[in-house]
């Protein structure tokens, strides 16, 4: 790992107060800072709420970028943004607490807005190739409930086909999942995770 690193850090709680992947997710940064030599953090809240992609975002993606009219090109604006974001990171945290059994609604946007033909991922003869490679990507994960890697944990899996898709394999997980019935335990055990996740990155 270069001693310089560039992380983006995707944050999707509605909570600010009182979140655990935000406070997870800045303990995972605080580690790959104590390891390296500079680390500049690109964040990116989405807990606000992103646009849907629609009839307009979709006509213009698909639209050849030399063909696009002015009104095409600020409808990809956000998007282009964001894929410059994930494209300048060397890392990428994501801050995931899991909502009904899955990710928020804003992160989902979020993706829908990264994964694209040509920019994050390009088809050829054998099928779909992710054009963010050599990235590392850290999903941090909260639940109330829902035991992650379960059968009922419809995030952490999607979330890592998702990276893979656009090219980032190398993920790790740190979860303080069902946090109603072992509360501060899972939230320790955690930290630790966080700890030992960013060690290994600065090793690796």
């Amino acid at each position: 790992m270069s001693k310089s690193l560039t992380v983006l850090n995707v944050e999707s709680s509605a909570r600010r107060d009182g979140s655990i992947t935000r406070r997870l997710a800045d303990r995972v940064i605080a580690g790959l800072a104590e390891g390296s030599v500079s680390v500049t953090t690109i964040s990116r809240d989405v807990a606000a709420g992103l646009p849907v992609v629609d009839e307009a975002w979709v006509g213009a993606n698909f639209t050849d970028p030399s063909e696009r009219s002015p009104e095409q090109k600020a409808r990809l604006a956000l998007s282009d943004t964001l894929v410059a974001e994930l494209r300048a990171a060397d890392v990428l945290v994501l801050g995931v607490p899991v909502y009904n059994f899955g990710i928020p609604a804003a992160l989902k946007a979020w993706i829908d807005l990264v994964a694209r033909a040509r920019e994050t991922f390009s088809y050829s003869e054998a099928g779909p190739v992710g054009l963010l490679k050599g990235k590392k990507a850290i999903i941090v994960l909260a639940s109330g409930g829902t035991q992650v890697g379960s059968e009922i944990d419809f995030a952490s899996g999607y979330l890592k086909h998702v990276l893979a898709f656009i090219g980032i394999t190398d993920v790790s997980v740190v979860a303080a999942d069902q946090l109603m019935v072992a509360g501060e335990t899972r939230v320790h055990e955690a930290e630790q995770q966080a700890d030992v996740t960013a060690n290994r990155l600065i090793a690796a």
